[in-house]
């Protein structure tokens, strides 16, 4: 995606850099945050702030930033993301949100303090008429400000500062890191109810495995993916290419059974119709249930018995579950 007024996600004008932002953009209302995985906390806010804009006759505009701060600041213990970023932005996009501001996170804005962020962005380029955010956002240089800060910032440049309470979920509060901790563990079907989708992986297939240019074969191996992947383990999965979904069963692991360990993300088609699929055509995995963990069988064939047993369970799933989780509303 090119950067920009012509950059665009939908309806969604998405700017790179302040000085993308053009002369008399505003009045804005706005949100600042990472916003990975676009879950519901991050969407009951952005209502908000579409709905005061809509109201007010401003713009509705949410900053966020690139690379994740935690990937520049401390690489060696940044969290693998939920989303990738073209993927954030699409998410973005479908809350109703007029622009997304992507600031480079790099060392000059790792630096910039509370007050120069106010002034430069909030303020200076947006012309911000209220903010929204969570009870826990922090802000500027060392993460060293917070609400309290942000609000008297607000009464001295003229914008409110609007506070959110967390989305609880079925009891659980809903972020960023829950989320993450629940997909690492496996525990796709809670991650579900937090980010209001099934938890899914963006990717191509894996070079070099002779598929070519046609999937002919029920079997699709991932290529390698730095972003966030659930716990190894057997997973009920839908697999989205080329217009269509399939029903499948993916492992992800080592796969022990079959000797020296190698690592995949391994889908099995269970609906399987051959279809022209390239090596870069892109493919989304979606996680809907984990029904084992990975485990070393003592044989091929026993493995074959158990595949034969995760099999039918997805079939199951598919038969008796999704038909009701995926049709209308209206018709629910």
């Amino acid at each position: 995606m090119n950067g920009g007024l012509n950059s665009s996600t939908g309806a969604m004008q998405v700017f790179r850099s302040l000085a993308e932002v053009p002369t008399g953009f505003g009045p804005t209302v706005a949100a600042v945050g990472n916003f990975d995985g676009v879950h519901r906390g991050h969407r009951e806010i952005l209502a908000a702030v579409t709905s005061e804009a809509r109201g007010t006759g401003a713009k509705a505009v949410a900053i966020t930033f690139d690379p994740h701060p935690e990937q520049f600041l401390r690489p060696d213990k940044a969290p693998r993301l939920i989303t990738p970023n073209a993927e954030r932005l699409r998410l973005l996009a479908e809350t109703g949100i007029d622009a997304a501001l992507v600031l480079k996170f790099d060392e000059a804005l790792a630096c910039l303090a509370p007050r120069a962020f106010v002034e430069q962005i909030l303020v200076g380029a947006l012309a911000t008429l209220s903010v929204h955010e969570g009870q826990n956002f922090r802000f500027g240089h060392g993460a060293a400000a917070g609400i309290e800060e942000l609000a008297a910032m607000g009464t001295e440049w003229g914008f409110t500062v609007c506070v959110h309470d967390a989305v609880c979920v079925r009891g659980m509060e809903v972020s960023s890191s829950a989320i993450r901790a629940l997909v690492a563990a496996g525990d796709v079907r809670r991650a579900r109810w937090m980010l209001g989708r099934p938890f899914s992986v963006l990717s191509t297939q894996a070079r070099g495995r002779g598929i070519g240019t046609r999937l002919l074969v029920p079997t699709v191996n991932l290529a390698a993916y730095d972003g966030l992947l659930p716990g190894f383990g057997v997973y009920v999965t839908r697999l989205n290419v080329a217009g269509r979904a399939f029903q499948a069963v993916t492992n992800v692991g080592n796969r022990p059974t079959f000797g020296e360990a190698s690592f995949a993300v391994e889908t099995h088609i269970l609906d399987f119709e051959p279809l022209e699929i390239g090596e870069e055509r892109p493919i989304e995995l979606e996680f809907l249930l984990r029904l084992r963990g990975e485990r070393e069988w003592p044989s091929p064939e026993a493995l074959k018995i158990q595949i034969l047993k995760d099999i039918a369970r997805a079939e199951d799933y598919f038969r008796l579950y999704e038909r009701l989780i995926d049709r209308p509303k209206s018709q629910a």
